[in-house]
């Protein structure tokens, strides 16, 4: 690149004296004729304008031979600069530099690049500019002539996020950047030094990874998806079979979402039958055999049953299941399964099946315009009441503990799965299986129905053992074990032991999960900032 630059000032020094040299050879030529209208250099330098120009005034023309013959040069110059002109006119705005410069224009708007344009970004773009008008969407890509031009503005602009951000100079709001092919962070050549620009990055993961460093965010698409489909379809206590056909990034998340969320009942007995390669899965968590029976269903405890055999062979399971789970990694083997499943089996129970394409009396979940939405990648809905929840334990305690931007991975996803969990305490204090998200008002009648009914020491220790058990599952899932003592490093905790075995004051501090509800009612119905209510006290103060 630096060679080329050379090249280019070489020629253009040598055009320069080339064309300062014809306009003395000019000038001097014709000031020795007395019936010469050119009779100084500023004379020639006029006459070379008109002239390149194809303006031809007339007002000025040379009269000796070596005049004309310059002239003649002229001529041919003024050709060459005209289609070097125009070529550079439409190279400007066909390459990148018409985009670019365009975005000066825009510096006060709020910017989201995307390295590249696929199906997962496009929905997302679509989804920020419907929540956000006043949005300018940058691809990192020149736009393919097949391409289908998106249904809302933006620029397909093929230059390094590090001249994108240089253009918007720091007005505005942050510019987010999104890198949305799996684990792009780490091979992606515009993610190289995005540490150090003045960006928001969200990359997306395999890894179940919420954060790295600095700047840079990862989502989970595939826990995503998990998390939506049991907060949407939650477990009944009617189903006590479940069957998930494909152990993929999906499944796996879907099971995973199931181990840490679906305790309902300290007598529940649902035994989860997975269809596929779970040999990783086992290895990766080994003490499940210590909350799980494993490969057996069992009338006391949930059960975790692996099948290496084929789904097709296992009639009398898929049969008597009260949910079946079709959640394969690709997508038309799934929907081969829902039509085989359908065709050829005697049901008992639904069908959810993983899908983007929607279809009239199918039960899907997962389409991309659920998961791909702003509060979904940027984790503001899905996570609210775990960051409250963080926040609320803050201020209960009298020593320093951390924010839930400097929370490690095992902390954060700590609070998000008792904030998982908050609702379904709610389904069970207020017996409604039914309730899919939180509000102020479900919150509640939730506490109040806690308040209520945990008067009763009976229905007290309930509560406590319910949420021993989903506390239980957690830690271990993570491979903690019993020890005396908490070690963090070890990985051991005293209280990893069945409910029977705690002490008094160990049980009363599974009361605090359940009383959480309170604090997360108040948080709730607290005014928004910026509300008419709080201008109001503002003033009459």
């Amino acid at each position: 690149m630096k060679r080329r630059n050379k090249i280019y000032l070489y020629m253009t020094v040598l055009f320069i004296l080339v064309y300062i040299g014809l306009l003395t050879v000019l000038c001097l030529s014709e000031y020795t004729d007395s019936s010469a209208t050119i009779r100084s250099f500023g004379d020639a330098f006029w006459y070379s304008l008109v002239t390149f120009t194809t303006v031809g005034y007339g007002d000025l023309i040379p009269v000796t031979p070596l005049g004309h013959a310059v002239g003649v040069v002229f001529l041919f110059m003024s050709a060459g600069i005209m289609m070097t002109l125009f070529g550079a006119v439409i190279s400007f705005v066909t390459s990148e530099g018409f985009p670019l410069f365009l975005l000066g224009f825009q510096r006060k708007k709020n910017w989201y690049y995307f390295a590249d344009y696929g199906a997962e970004a496009n929905i997302l773009a679509a989804n920020i500019y419907k929540e956000d008008p006043d949005t300018l969407i940058i691809f990192g890509e020149k736009k393919d002539d097949q391409m289908e031009f998106p249904d809302y503005p933006c620029l397909f602009i093929n230059v390094s996020p590090a001249r994108i951000v240089s253009r918007k100079k720091n007005i505005g709001t942050k510019c987010k950047i999104f890198l949305m092919k799996e684990n792009d962070i780490g091979v992606n050549s515009r993610a190289v030094d995005l540490h150090l620009l003045p960006v928001e990055v969200y990359a997306r993961t395999t890894n179940g990874q919420d954060h790295l460093s600095g700047n840079i965010r990862f989502f989970h698409s595939y826990d995503c998806c998990a998390r939506q489909y049991w907060r949407s379809k939650p477990l009944c206590s009617n189903e006590n079979t479940i069957a998930i056909i494909g152990f993929g990034n999906y499944g796996r998340c879907i099971l995973e979402r199931a181990i840490l969320t679906n305790v309902i009942s300290v007598n529940q007995h649902v035994a989860y039958h997975i269809f596929g390669d779970a040999k990783d899965f086992l290895e990766m968590h080994r003490y499940l055999h210590k909350v799980f029976s494993l490969d057996e269903v069992s009338k006391d405890s949930d059960s975790l049953i692996f099948h290496d055999e084929l789904w097709e062979s296992r009639h009398e399971i898929l049969e008597q299941a009260d949910r079946i789970i079709i959640c394969t990694d690709d997508e038309p083997q799934g929907w081969s399964i829902f039509w085989q499943l359908n065709r050829y089996y005697k049901l008992h129970g639904q069908i959810h099946l993983h899908s983007n394409r929607k279809a009239p009396g199918v039960s899907y979940f997962g389409t991309n315009e659920e998961i791909y939405t702003p509060n979904q990648i940027m984790r503001t809905a899905l996570n609210q009441a775990a960051i409250m929840i963080n926040d609320i334990f803050r201020k209960s305690v009298d020593y320093p503990t951390l924010s839930w931007e400097r929370l490690d991975d095992f902390h954060r996803e700590s609070k998000i799965s008792a904030a998982d969990h908050l609702l379904t305490k709610i389904r069970i204090l207020l017996q409604d299986e039914t309730i899919t998200e939180y509000t102020a008002k479900t919150v509640e009648r939730a506490y109040q129905e806690y308040c209520k009914t945990s008067k009763s020491e009976a229905v007290k220790d309930r509560y406590r053992r319910l949420d021993h058990m989903r506390w239980l599952r957690f830690y271990t899932f993570y491979n903690w074990s019993y020890g005396a003592v908490r070690d963090d490093g070890a990985r051991q905790h005293p209280m990893l032991c069945p409910y029977t075995e705690l002490t008094p004051e160990q049980k009363r501090e599974r009361d605090a999960a359940w009383e959480l509800l309170g604090s997360l009612m108040l948080e709730l119905n607290k005014p928004k900032t910026g509300s008419k209510e709080n201008v109001k006290d503002e003033e009459s103060e």
